[in-house]
């Protein structure tokens, strides 16, 4: 009779991962609330106590998952100059209809009015993507302006790409981006748009 074949060693990394990757999954097309950690585990191909051994509870695991899906950039670069119409661009880009949707949105909107989930929302877009905006702008009140920016850029998307609104959905990328950067100068504190030559006093050209 031969020997059974030797147990394989667990990767422990790999297993975190599979779980982690797992939850961005469920918690952003469930929410908070609604995904299960049965459900987690399931996908992930281990046990639920598998999620409790590594990440203690559904809100420990919620909270990775929330550094996970806010953590890369999607609408703010690194870059300040030009960065209103930069973020203009990408953000008419990101909601064309059809395109890749944007994963770290749908998780805070259907997350974030849930009372256990609402705090660790806010803390993973204050510690990211509200971090990284505000580090570029700088200045006393950059903070502010950067939640500004921010709620801009999450109403445009939840308008044009979640809803549908004909105008916002209809519009031209080029047109959209143009209006959304002059919007954006003032959170920026970028000078607005050289108007064309021989331009009159509307900023039309004479």
């Amino acid at each position: 009779m031969s020997a059974a074949p030797p147990a394989r060693k667990r990767d422990g990394a790999a297993t975190r991962e599979a779980i982690l990757a797992a939850a961005v999954v469920e918690f952003t097309e469930h929410g908070y609330a609604r995904a299960g950690v049965r459900q987690i585990a399931e996908r992930a191909g281990v046990t639920a106590m598998m999620i409790n051994r590594y990440f203690g509870s559904k809100e420990g695991l919620f909270a990775q998952a929330v550094d996970r899906a806010f953590g890369p950039p999607t609408i703010v670069g690194d870059e300040l100059a030009g960065l209103a119409h930069s973020l203009a661009r990408t953000l008419a880009e990101r909601t064309t209809p059809g395109a890749e949707r944007l994963d770290p949105f749908l998780l805070l909107l259907r997350s974030a009015s849930d009372p256990e989930a609402a705090s660790i929302v806010r803390d993973g877009v204050e510690t990211h993507v509200g971090a990284r905006l505000a580090g570029l702008l700088g200045g006393s009140d950059a903070d502010v302006r950067a939640q500004l920016g921010l709620a801009l850029v999450a109403g445009t998307w939840l308008l044009r790409s979640v809803v549908g609104i004909t105008a916002l959905a209809a519009a031209d990328n080029e047109r959209l981006t143009e209006i959304l950067a002059d919007m954006l100068r003032p959170v920026t504190g970028e000078p607005d748009a050289t108007p064309p030559p021989n331009a009159g006093p509307d900023g039309t050209e004479g």
